[in-house]
């Protein structure tokens, strides 16, 4: 540590060790990056989102609040269970049912006095790039994939090169079970999640044929439920994966499935999480993760140290499998991501394919996890998912070929979209096999 003056804050013996680091220049700060006198000024006027307050949010909202940021937002849709409370330690047993932004955030605020943290019951996707505009950094503590592609591609299309302030750097922490990460990404500067997506290898698909006649986990009873019970009952219109009641129906119809083959295990948190493919949480993993992503915020925030992404590494894993190690490594930004990248990404696919074929298979492929894709080429649509009319007029080409059938040549681009990343056209190049 630097034996620099300490710029005190306006409560010097409240952040007397935090002032230590943060107005004080260490070995690795840039100089001309580094402004110890105003830094913790700075931080009291920052606006920091945090989104999810589950096993890593309830860390992050405690970590960042201890670490002088004052105005916090956090995004949450999902309300407190049972079986949060045993790693998510904001919460109480008088709280199962209550929204967890809400609630994290009033114990937070209780506290740590001085810091307001303002709650949102809902789902990221119901703001527009406006609300996101307010904000100097995002924390991301989601156990969803799908999710994290949002707000990364969200970020991205924000950046306008003319306007600085419209470059919001994302950190995000992952865990599951005692392995986990936290990564800086700068928007258009740094490689993307979209850039890391094959790391998050889509879970193995179960045989059908087991799922209908011999299931041998709780997963597969479940899947059943998901997958077969559900198209042949239609108990609701449409499935919403974050509906309690959705998910009521599909764990009842589990449990009656294992029962009936002497299986155990199937509980309300497991249907919710293989359904929603949510990736599981150990708390010993989480504070670790969330220290981790807070440090990046407090770096980001004051320049006092190099922050993950800048210059070089932008990625840090941990494994607690085997007593403690990290890795720290540069994740190199890809050219051809269809969402950071300037050109097409190469898709390997059979001439002899139909449409359906690799419509189907966006959902399988590494770099894609697409689950209801629609294909356009140059000049005309091949198939849309919505709206209904145009979905209807275009059925018909998903028997059709992509060589003989549609035309599509070796090399030719397609672009590719799908209603969860509603701001993102994927760009591939077709290479036939």
């Amino acid at each position: 540590m630097s034996a620099g003056p300490v710029h005190p804050s306006s409560e010097p013996a409240r952040w007397k060790y935090l002032d230590r680091i943060r107005t004080r220049p260490g070995p690795f700060t840039t100089p001309e990056m580094f402004s110890g006198e105003t830094s913790a000024e700075a931080m009291d006027k920052m606006k920091i989102l945090v989104i999810g307050a589950g096993g890593l949010g309830c860390e992050l909202l405690k970590n960042l609040a201890l670490s002088g940021f004052k105005n916090i937002h956090v995004i949450d849709m999902d309300t407190i269970d049972i079986s949060n409370l045993n790693r998510q330690f904001l919460f109480r047993q008088s709280d199962v049912g209550k929204f967890k932004a809400e609630v994290a955030a009033a114990f937070v605020e209780k506290r740590v006095k001085g810091v307001e943290i303002t709650p949102h019951n809902c789902k990221i996707q119901d703001f527009d790039e406006d609300f996101y505009m307010q904000f100097q950094i995002v924390v991301c503590g989601l156990d969803s994939i799908e999710a994290r592609r949002w707000i990364n591609a969200t970020l991205i299309n924000m950046v306008d090169e003319t306007v600085e302030d419209s470059y919001k750097p994302l950190i995000d922490g992952g865990t599951e079970g005692f392995k986990g990460q936290a990564r800086v990404i700068l928007p258009t500067i740094t490689s993307c999640l979209e850039c890391q997506l094959d790391m998050h290898a889509p879970r193995a698909a179960v045989p059908l044929c087991t799922l209908a006649s011999i299931p041998r986990q709780p997963e597969h009873c479940i899947e059943w439920a998901h997958v077969i019970a559900w198209d042949k009952e239609k108990p609701f219109p449409q499935l919403d994966k974050d509906d309690p009641e959705h998910i009521t129906w599909l764990y009842q119809k589990a449990l009656l499935r294992a029962k009936e083959f002497n299986i155990s295990g199937v509980t309300y948190s497991l249907t919710q999480g293989v359904v929603k493919n949510i990736i599981p949480a150990i708390a010993a993993t989480n504070s670790v993760i969330a220290a981790a992503c807070c440090n990046e915020a407090l770096k980001i925030a004051t320049n006092c140290a190099p922050y993950l992404g800048y210059p070089e590494n932008n990625y840090m894993m941990y494994s607690g499998n085997d007593s403690i190690y990290t890795y720290t490594f540069k994740h190199e930004k890809k050219d051809d991501c269809p969402v950071c990248g300037v050109s097409a990404r190469e898709l390997a696919v059979d001439p002899k394919w139909t449409l359906q074929e690799l419509v189907d298979s966006f959902a399988a492929r590494p770099e894609a996890q697409l689950k209801k894709p629609s294909v356009r080429a140059e000049g005309k649509t091949l198939y849309m998912q919505s709206p209904p009319s145009l979905e209807e007029q275009t059925r018909p080409n998903l028997e059709k070929t992509l060589a003989e059938g549609l035309g599509l040549v070796d090399g030719q681009e397609i672009g590719v979209t799908d209603p969860a990343f509603a701001t993102v056209s994927f760009k591939f190049r077709l290479k036939f096999t």
